[in-house]
């Protein structure tokens, strides 16, 4: 038996459990799997519960079920038309045969070999004169499994494997970790909270969630840990606001609203009640002796810029400098282009700083910053860089927050001496999901688009069949024609030989020669150097383009309003976040504006999305379907925010859960704001390690 310390086992090796050497080790690791807490949380993705296996003799169509039966038979073939090539796989469990289908997966065949013993999961149809399964989950059942029995009632776990490691091969050796390391898994859970909510203990829900003895058990285990999921995030979260709002000093601005008047008298349209809303809390913030730390979530075209600028103000008016970070150089220029003139009219130095720019250019721009002569800079992650220095800086803009790290937030903010915090996304999110990511932010909301243009009202929103291109490209011959302009949008860069999909130099060259030969056609991508894509921007900008065809580059923060036209090539590859996104590109002038979707629309996913953007113009209501569909794994990534993952919980299904952690996490911070007390030592312990570093001002005492 292992002599493991409590709460250590993520410093052990797996090479500690018994039956893993160095070669397995490594497999184990190509899998994320460094320690015996990796391996021990690695947990299943469904399970195979034997008690509800159906005799496929008494199988109907339209039956959801699990069957089990031996293969007798597999066969591939082309299907009619196209390349589509079908795998089918005949069982027999004794009482009839079932055969599963699946198009272009030829790789399966090898994993289900004749005699084989084998379970198959999924809806069951009627065809062909057989009873069918298309794209079944599948398992190949071991001598262990097998012998357990259709009708013994075992919940078997499946975890997720690889074509190295078998998930019966993983089973065997997180069983062998839980008999060797369970007795030495802490349960920093403090009792009251177990008790309050009928909790099982760590040890006994790790074991569950692994080898379940009933239902029952398994949905106690994973009540346990998707709480423990949620309270643990929610806790640093608490940590992190208590520790900014009660022991960090900031600046108390002091602002005369000159500034800001003649800013506003200049804005082509009146402040929304959102942001007026939002200018008040923002600057309650700044005036306040506390470092401001405010997400402004915005709907697309809401006006965030105009807040961020009226911000900036705010502290320059207090004899400071703010700085606004955006995620890309394309954005962090259209910012700059955006601003410079009307805050240069006012009197202020707007200045840039770019990785891309020649290194004169950039020595030149970090001089005039830590002289003061800067007022107000712009640029991208280049400005954490150690030669960038403020000489007073008291605002922090970071635009769309989501893209970059809590540790690239950090390290801005120590730039200046306590500054305030203002974090932009233009990506309606969830009320979950904003109290997961930024639960440590006041939040604004910006929903109001400025001059009452709504998206619903303002643009056309269509899927365009391969058949109907050319209706596509007439309607952008129409609009530019009568002055206006088109973005036409792809998802590479470069053509490519594994994927059949549109690249921007692929379909730049094309277009030009072939479908507008006469109009004028540009191309925007990450990769071309700063000053090339200002020069792009700034064409299509003025008219000297007609057409722009780019990557995801002109996602947010691109405004152009002539521009009435977006068609997106293979939308499939899009989330509904980015989909919408630059749906809001166009629409932001007084023009009637079409936003076209073509593509390879067939996995439902896709088709769940596409109708989704078609039907929804509200962004708020699009975040709940896209974190529906996608999960918020996919939708946020919480590693790159630097926060713990979830593992088990989910945003969409388990919201109740997620507000009691909530509740009782701040609760719990309110009572203890530093963790200090004896009997919340260990709980300390396993937040510094779960938040990898993001909670360094928690003393390890």
């Amino acid at each position: 038996m292992a002599t493991t310390k409590p709460g250590s086992l993520q410093d052990l090796p797996l090479e500690a459990v018994e039956g893993i050497g160095p070669k397995l080790a490594k497999v184990l690791a190509d899998m994320g799997l460094v320690s015996v807490t990796d391996l021990l949380e690695h947990y299943p993705h469904r399970y195979l519960d034997l008690s509800t296996v159906k005799e496929i003799g008494h199988v109907r169509e339209g039956d959801e079920v699990t069957v089990v039966g031996e293969v007798k038979d597999a066969q591939r073939r082309g299907a009619r038309f196209g390349r589509t090539r079908v795998l089918s796989v005949t069982v027999f469990d004794g009482t009839g045969y079932i055969t599963a289908i699946w198009f272009n997966q030829d790789w399966i065949e090898g994993k289900l070999p004749p005699g084989a013993t084998v379970a198959f999961s999924g809806r069951v149809a009627w065809r062909f004169n057989q009873l069918q399964m298309q794209n079944p989950f599948f398992d190949v059942l071991d001598e262990e499994q097998r012998g357990a029995g259709v009708n013994a009632g075992r919940i078997i776990p499946i975890h997720p494997a690889t074509a190295k490691l078998s998930a019966a091969r993983i089973r065997r050796l997180i069983g062998a970790a839980l008999d060797q390391f369970l007795p030495a898994v802490a349960d920093v859970l403090p009792e009251d909270i177990k008790k309050r909510y009928g909790l099982m203990t760590s040890a006994e829900a790790l074991r569950q969630i692994h080898f379940p003895a009933n239902r029952e058990a398994l949905g106690a285990a994973r009540k346990r840990l998707v709480f423990d999921e949620f309270f643990r995030l929610e806790l640093g979260l608490a940590l992190r606001k208590r520790y900014l709002s009660d022991k960090a000093a900031g600046i108390s601005h002091k602002v005369s609203g000159r500034l800001l008047e003649q800013f506003y008298a200049g804005l082509p349209w009146r402040l929304t009640a959102d942001q007026q809303q939002a200018l008040k809390e923002i600057r309650a913030d700044m005036g306040s002796p506390k470092p401001m730390h405010r997400l402004l979530l915005g709907e697309v075209g809401s006006g965030k810029t105009v807040v961020a600028a009226a911000a900036a103000l705010m502290a320059v008016e207090s004899g400071y400098q703010a700085a606004l970070m955006a995620p890309t150089e394309v954005l962090a220029e259209q910012h700059y282009i955006n601003l410079r003139e009307p805050l240069e009219a006012l009197g202020l130095k707007v200045g840039l700083i770019l990785g891309g720019q020649t290194a004169a250019t950039r020595r030149g721009a970090q001089a005039a910053v830590v002289a003061g002569d800067i007022d107000i800079v712009i640029g991208t992650h280049s400005l954490v860089q150690e030669k960038v220095d403020f000489a007073r800086l008291g605002l922090v803009v970071i635009d769309e927050q989501h893209r970059f790290g809590v540790r690239q937030r950090l390290d801005l903010r120590a730039k200046g001496d306590s500054p305030d915090m203002l974090v932009l996304t233009a990506t309606p999110i969830p009320r979950t999901l904003a109290m997961t990511l930024y639960g440590d932010l006041d939040i604004s909301t910006l929903a109001e688009r400025p001059g009452g243009r709504s998206v619903a009202g303002h643009i056309t929103t269509k899927f365009i069949s391969e058949g109907r291109r050319e209706q596509a490209y007439k309607l952008i011959r129409r609009e530019v024609a009568a002055g206006r302009r088109a973005y036409i949008v792809c998802p590479l860069i470069d053509e490519s030989d594994k994927l059949e999909v549109k690249s921007v130099l692929q379909e730049a060259g094309q277009l030009k020669d072939s479908v507008f030969e006469d109009l004028r056609v540009g191309m925007l991508h990450g990769r071309m150097p700063s000053a090339e894509k200002e020069a792009q921007m700034r064409a299509f900008r003025t008219g000297e383009l007609d057409i722009l065809i780019a990557t995801t580059v002109i996602e947010v923060g691109i405004d152009v309003p002539e521009a009435t036209v977006m068609l997106i090539e293979h939308a499939e590859r899009f989330g509904l976040s980015q989909l919408h996104q630059l749906r809001g590109r166009v629409g932001r002038g007084e023009w009637k504006s079409y936003c076209l979707l073509t593509g390879n629309i067939k996995t439902p996913d896709a088709k769940a999305r596409v109708k989704a953007i078609m039907e929804i113009s509200d962004g708020f209501e699009l975040a709940e379907a896209d974190l529906e569909i996608r999960g918020e794994g996919q939708l946020f990534g919480l590693r790159q925010s630097g926060l713990p993952d979830l593992k088990l919980a989910k945003l969409t299904k388990h919201v109740k859960a997620l507000e009691t952690a909530r509740r009782e996490a701040f609760a719990l911070i309110g009572a203890d704001p530093m963790l200090a007390k004896p009997r919340h030592k260990a709980l300390k312990s396993e937040l510094r390690r779960r938040f990898a570093g993001n909670l360094e001002f928690l003393s390890s005492g």
